[in-house]
């Protein structure tokens, strides 16, 4: 794997853009979130050249592919716990967690569980999955986790009609 030259201010640059992107998603992050994202952003980019985190190199790219994707399903986040099914590098669980942080020094909110979902345990209220399995996959493996009244969050990037056809007829769309 090729090492990506990176421009000296891609920093500036990544939150500028970020920032940006926030007004044009009519969201409003903190300094202190916005802070720890771009800190967030910074790691990733590091270690992305020595694990191969995501096929994404560029750090600006990362920004609309992944820190601003993540934040797209802010809106759709509702109270309880939320689990983040195959979240690899972190997305958009991390991301979520920053924008739900509780404490000015960390993520209290944030647990990391390294396991197989088919035998994890507990039960949440949210599951969310970001292009990590079919719908049917992501349903048959995370629904001895879904609370009573909770709901799926899948992000899959188009609307896979053929997956939501092969749901159970006991599943129902509430939103694209």
């Amino acid at each position: 794997m090729a090492n990506v030259k990176l421009a000296a201010n891609w920093p500036e640059q990544a939150r500028t853009r970020f920032e940006q992107g926030l007004k044009d998603m009519d969201l409003s992050l903190t300094p202190a979130v916005i802070d720890s994202i771009m800190a967030y952003l910074a790691a990733l980019v590091k270690w992305n050249q020595a694990f191969n985190l995501t096929a994404v190199r560029d750090p600006l790219a990362m920004v609309d592919k992944h820190l601003l994707d993540s934040l797209s399903i802010l809106p759709h986040i509702s109270t309880g716990d939320l689990i983040d099914i195959g979240t690899g590098a972190g997305l958009p669980g991390v991301i979520l967690a920053f924008t739900q942080f509780k404490a000015a020094n960390g993520l209290k909110n944030l647990t990391i569980v390294t396991a197989r979902c088919e035998q994890h345990q507990g039960q949440y209220m949210q599951i969310c999955s970001r292009a990590f399995a079919s719908l049917q996959d992501m349903v048959a493996g995370t629904e001895h986790l879904l609370a009573s009244n909770g709901r799926w969050l899948a992000m899959k990037g188009h609307m896979p009609e053929e997956e939501i056809a092969a749901l159970a007829s006991t599943i129902r769309l509430e939103t694209a």
